[in-house]
């Protein structure tokens, strides 16, 4: 038995530090987040996702003739081996989109090449393919449930451009092609996330890339996790079903006693630094497309509750309405993350396998005292 009392044992990690890292850093008490030192402001601000890819993948910006090549590269490896498509026709239709991509993602690993090799360049190809293939895994089964045809990429069009192009069987307006480009920066890592985390622990046991982003998108889609923007489109779909007003619904929640998702971090004190461009982003698009009331009710909901309760909306707060403007059903939300998160997964496991040690911690014990011995069946 350790030490350390159970009282001293921090509940789910909270404040443990468990490896060094050169992607990400957070300052919660600032509101500061940064890819490899460069804050995220900028890169949604200037930058685009596949140069965030890079910049993730290789530690720095590249120069163009590099940004050109990645890109290139991502365009060849939009494709999938037809027994994936087969996979995504043959699931049942009552499953939710992501366990379709958990299981799809473990079945590219068949038809990788590359799948015995956990070398860095190794890594660095898959962790382009599997930033390619899962966005098309994505739209291509929500086409398929719908009865719709599989659209293929264009590869004249850029990553977030292809995945709407690829979802919704039209070329995007600019303005939605930038919008979901910056949510994708926003959403490409988070430090030692809980999928993050799961990546690295399989990753360390010289387990293969696939098994560490099934790790991961199994941990994603709990809904303490990737689900929160789901449960908060939710309740914007209940407000306008009811035709209630949106103030008075979450003060009927919290008479409840229920938490109203998308508020409040474990890390940040102060505003989620992706909440910002995403508020924004949500009123654009509400704006340039007619359904400015999902934008309308809330921000609504989010002045009420930092009055009430003192806590900033998160991440997943203003993505539910910017997701929804942008034509992405509700069970997609989650996926959709992982379309953006696979590029951080991947820095991570190419990160942990290049210095690698098993992940093995400990647990405080507090169960029966030592020794406890084996009783006969009578005299229990």
């Amino acid at each position: 038995m350790s030490s350390v009392t159970a009282a001293h044992v921090p509940k789910g990690l909270e404040g443990i530090v468990a490896t060094t890292s050169s992607i990400c850093f957070i300052d919660g008490d600032r509101g500061v987040l940064a890819y490899r030192g460069i804050d995220v402001h900028e890169l949604a601000d200037h930058s685009t996702f596949e140069e965030t890819c890079y910049l993730l993948w290789y530690g720095r910006l590249p120069t163009r003739n590099e940004l050109k090549e990645v890109r290139d590269r991502l365009a060849e490896e939009r494709k999938l081996d037809p027994a994936i498509i087969s996979l995504l026709r043959s699931a049942p239709k009552h499953v939710v989109p992501m366990d379709v991509l958990r299981t799809a993602v473990s079945a590219l690993a068949f038809y990788d090449a590359e799948e015995r090799k956990n070398d860095h360049d190794a890594n660095v190809r898959k962790s382009i393919r599997l930033t390619s293939q899962i966005p098309m895994i994505v739209a291509a089964y929500d086409r398929i449930r719908k009865g719709k045809s599989v659209v293929e990429a264009d590869p004249s069009l850029s990553h977030a451009a292809n995945f709407l192009l690829m979802l919704n069987g039209a070329k995007p307006t600019p303005t939605a092609e930038r919008a979901l480009d910056i949510a994708l920066i926003l959403h490409a890592d988070h430090e030692l996330n809980a999928s993050t985390f799961a990546a690295r622990v399989t990753a360390a046991t010289l387990s293969d890339m696939h098994s560490a982003v099934v790790s991961a998108i199994g941990c994603l889609k709990g809904p303490l996790h990737g689900g929160a923007n789901e449960a908060v489109f939710h309740i914007l779909e209940a407000i306008d079903k009811s035709g209630s007003d949106p103030v008075e619904y979450i003060k009927g929640m919290l008479a409840q006693k229920k938490k109203v998702p998308g508020f409040g971090h474990r890390v940040y004190h102060t505003e989620d630094p992706r909440a910002t461009h995403l508020r924004k982003m949500s009123e654009d698009l509400g704006k340039s497309s007619g359904q400015a009331k999902w934008f309308d009710w809330s921000h609504a909901i989010e002045l009420f509750v930092k009055a009430e309760k003192k806590l900033n909306a998160n991440v997943d707060f203003y993505s539910a309405s910017t997701y929804h403007t942008l034509g992405i059903d509700v069970d997609l939300f989650t996926p959709v993350f992982a379309v953006s998160r696979i590029s951080g997964w991947t820095a991570h496991v190419i990160e942990q396998l290049d210095d690698n040690r098993l992940i093995r911690p400990r647990a405080d014990y507090i169960g029966p005292p030592y020794p406890q011995h084996w009783v006969p069946f009578e005299k229990r």
